[in-house]
């Protein structure tokens, strides 16, 4: 029988006193990332019981409006590669794809 692995990535947030993030951080020692700083982060994950996502979506005060928009921009490239990959829906995937660069192109990322 093969042996399990665990591997543990951890996301440290460090908020003021309203409780909005200021500082974010991340860790995968797996992957060699130790305490990498970030300014927003999107994670989703599929709860098979309730047959629903559950999201965190957090990004720091100070995260740019244009880097906010390049970050939506390319987790959006990124899901449409996913969506390809996991589905072999090639059809929706152009649409997806076509959707994204709708995207770009009215807020001029395409220079960016």
């Amino acid at each position: 029988m093969a042996k399990n692995i665990k591997s543990d990535i951890k996301i440290s947030i460090e908020l003021d006193e309203n409780r909005v993030p200021e500082k974010m951080a991340w860790t995968a020692r797996d992957g060699g990332v130790a305490n990498e700083e970030a300014k927003a982060m999107l994670l989703s994950l599929w709860d098979p019981n309730q047959k629903e996502t559950v999201r965190i979506d957090l990004w720091t005060k100070d995260m740019p409006v244009d880097e906010m928009q390049q970050f939506f921009h390319q987790v959006l490239v990124g899901m449409t590669d996913s969506f390809k990959r996991a589905t072999n829906d090639e059809k929706m995937a152009d649409t997806m794809k076509d959707f994204t660069d709708y995207f770009a192109e009215h807020l001029n990322l395409k220079e960016k």
